[in-house]
């Protein structure tokens, strides 16, 4: 979702998330500094105006909804967790790991449903807590525990970053819901509709098979009247959110439909080729769904 390359560039589907935002509001996607955190940290930096936008794989749960004056602008992944283990432990569901030492992330809502999961299912663990997603597949690949915990999707990508990625499997549970979106604070509600409809711009342009490579052919010749208003040839949509008439057709140059954007950074077109499923848009069998451009 988010990770510096071998050059030491910003990479992920948060970070071109971000620079979508970026190019709707500045209209330049590289008008955005990145802020490398600890999940431990990312909701006081958040909180304390250090860092305007959090994209963290924050998942959005009723007490943080509740009581961090904080605000989701969406979803644009669903997630859930799971295990990741060594092939040879012959273990075939989470129901085979009583008594293991697994690893996870520290003061994440992942620490708080792996001890429900235990407790629900009667069985014990030892918690081996890591700061970082890299720490905890540094100590499941040295031995020092038997399994990861964390979100499906966050499993994968450590499993392509493994020295030997065939001998790890992620088991098949899934074990929590993990609506995973964009993170603001409450005192700026205009801020955080433009970064909600940023987000749905890049649904409806799926669902209009809007591309990155034909957006700006559509803004011009599109006879649908929804695409003519999304992409600025109808309307004033611009003007109701304090943006320039085109912000959307910015944003889609940028990082193209969401479709193209999970695609890249998740799906076929990477490394991890995790399947949509749950984020296939509705139409589909999905629950990626936008509000209406009207």
């Amino acid at each position: 979702m988010s990770t510096l390359d071998n050059t030491g560039n910003w990479r992920g589907m948060e970070v071109e998330f971000c620079r979508a935002v970026a190019a709707a509001i500045l209209g330049d996607p590289a008008k955005v500094k990145f802020v490398p955190l600890e999940f431990r940290a990312a909701f006081t930096t958040l909180q304390s105006g250090a860092a305007d936008l959090l994209a963290r794989t924050a998942t959005w749960s009723y007490s943080r909804d509740s009581s961090l004056n904080l605000d989701w602008a969406g979803v644009y992944m669903y997630d859930g967790q799971g295990f990741m283990v060594a092939k040879k432990l012959g273990a075939k569901s989470g129901k085979d790991l009583n008594g293991a030492s697994v690893c996870v992330s520290a003061g994440t809502t992942s620490e708080l449903n792996l001890a429900d999961y235990y407790r629900a299912n009667r069985m014990t663990y030892t918690a081996i807590t890591g700061a970082t997603r890299e720490q905890n597949q540094q100590n499941l690949e040295s031995g020092r525990c038997d399994v990861y915990s964390n979100e499906r999707g966050g499993l994968a990508a450590s499993r392509t970053a493994m020295k030997n990625p065939d001998d790890w499997e992620i088991l098949p549970d899934v074990f929590s819901k993990e609506p995973l979106g964009p993170t603001v604070r409450q005192d700026d509600p205009r801020f955080r509709d433009i970064v909600a409809w940023v987000l749905n711009a890049t649904i409806i342009a799926e669902e209009f098979g809007i591309t990155q490579a034909n957006v700006v052919d559509m803004s011009q010749n599109s006879a649908n009247p929804e695409v003519q208003r999304l992409l600025g040839k109808t309307g004033e949509f611009g003007k109701m959110l304090d943006l320039p008439q085109d912000w959307a057709v910015k944003v889609i140059r940028t990082t193209g439909n969401y479709g193209e954007l999970y695609e890249r950074n998740l799906g076929s077109g990477s490394p991890i080729k995790l399947s949509r499923g749950l984020n296939n848009l509705w139409s589909n069998g999905g629950l990626i769904y936008s509000p209406p451009f009207r």
